[in-house]
């Protein structure tokens, strides 16, 4: 990987950003768009160009390390200013920066391509080399953070395996964009900027990972993309850090859960994650099995069946390990019933031997299953792929799922 400083774009580095608007890319189509007249490229070159002879650098600013990876932040239209569609991860982290001049004021800018793909593409492998790339960085003493460049369908996801995996207090914030760069009236370059701004400020040391959009700075733990328009991503009931405003940005929470320098997860000698299982617990389900066992499951349930709870505990007597985790991803009671958890006990078995009869064989107990709290499906497979790395008992991993 290749480590460049930005401090101003060039004319030449701004024609490069309007050319990727016009050039093929074998990245995948976002959606089809129809055949329109070539753009013309001056005019947004021209208003880039004018936006950077007018800014004045801050030769004092914290250095800030852009690492991008796609997504409809780096996304382009064949037809630009239009509806239409485009292709993810087309422009690179240089181009990216180059088109919001302003950065300058705030930040000594040094890019860096980690990947250009559209978030679906992102894999769990690709999880583990982002966090420890971004572990080395941040290690530099002359580095204030890093900000991490990233398509929106899988944004919350890598957020939240960096806000349990990144091993330092200094701050990592992840930003998208709804619309492409190319688009009428697009978000990248303002969430860009403000996710900047909140990685230079002290005020975001020891905040966890942060995902920053629409003005808003949201813990990467409750971070949830709601829908596909501006102001998509929220938190739920919590999570919403603080804000960017004008002067910067501004912290009014903190999140209390275990992260950065406080994090267990140490993965040196971690290449690839243990194999985890989504399934969704519905009225009338019988529960999902594998011909071959991954090592975890996370359920989605407000309650399951009696079919479903039989399945999963025969699961559970295999080693698998069984989350439940709340569909909403709002729950906080500890299990139970309609809780998400694993519905009441059975009977108890009396396995002792009669003194009149011949002894009754012993039955293995079922380990227990782990409930989560306040965390969605998706994000509790994460944690417990990242837990799975360091035990499979189910002990210890609901102490994991307590604390993080």
């Amino acid at each position: 990987m290749r480590m460049k400083r930005v401090v101003r774009p060039t004319v030449a580095l701004v024609a490069l950003v309007v050319g990727a608007c016009v050039r093929p890319s074998a990245t995948p189509v976002v959606s089809p768009s129809p055949a329109a007249p070539t753009p013309v490229a001056s005019a947004p070159a021209a208003g880039v160009t004018a936006r950077a002879a007018a800014v004045v650098p801050n030769p004092n600013a914290p250095k800030v390390l852009v690492i991008a990876t796609g997504g409809t932040i780096a996304g382009v239209q064949d037809a630009p200013g239009t509806l239409g569609g485009y292709r993810a991860g087309t422009l690179t982290a240089e181009q990216i920066t180059a088109s919001v001049p302003e950065l300058a004021r705030y930040a000594r800018i040094e890019t860096e391509q980690f990947s250009n793909v559209a978030s679906t593409l992102v894999t769990p492998e690709m999880w583990v080399k982002l966090a420890k790339r971004i572990n080395v960085a941040l290690q530099r003493g002359d580095l204030a953070g890093v900000v991490v460049t990233h398509g929106t369908d899988r944004l919350e996801e890598t957020a939240f395996f960096l806000y349990l995996t990144v091993r330092s207090n200094k701050p990592v914030v992840v930003v998208g964009a709804q619309r492409p760069a190319t688009g009428i009236s697009p978000d990248g370059p303002i969430n860009l900027l403000s996710a900047v701004r909140t990685a230079a400020s002290p005020k975001a040391v020891q905040k966890g990972v942060m995902v920053v959009m629409d003005d808003r700075i949201l813990s990467a733990r409750e971070s949830r993309k709601l829908y596909q328009r501006t102001g998509g991503f929220d938190t739920g009931d919590m999570g919403m850090l603080g804000v960017v405003a004008s002067q910067g940005p501004e912290f009014f929470f903190a999140p209390v859960r275990r992260f950065g320098e406080r994090s267990e997860f140490d993965l040196d000698r971690v290449d690839t994650l243990p194999k985890v299982e989504l399934t969704m617990s519905y009225p009338g389900g019988t529960g999902q099995t594998f011909t071959t066992n991954p090592k975890g499951v996370v359920v989605a349930t407000t309650g399951m069946t009696a079919a479903e709870n039989a399945t999963y505990r025969a699961l559970r007597q295999t080693g698998v390990v069984v989350v439940t985790s709340f569909t909403s991803g709002e729950n906080v009671n500890g299990g139970g019933g309609g809780g998400g958890g694993d519905g009441p006990p059975p009977a108890r078995v009396d396995t002792t031997a009669r003194r009149d009869s011949v002894a009754r064989p012993v039955v293995a107990p079922v380990p227990p299953g782990v409930v989560a709290l306040h965390l969605t499906a998706t994000k509790a497979r994460i944690l417990l792929m990242v837990a799975l790395t360091k035990t499979n008992d189910p002990r210890e991993i609901q102490r994991i799922f307590n604390e993080y």
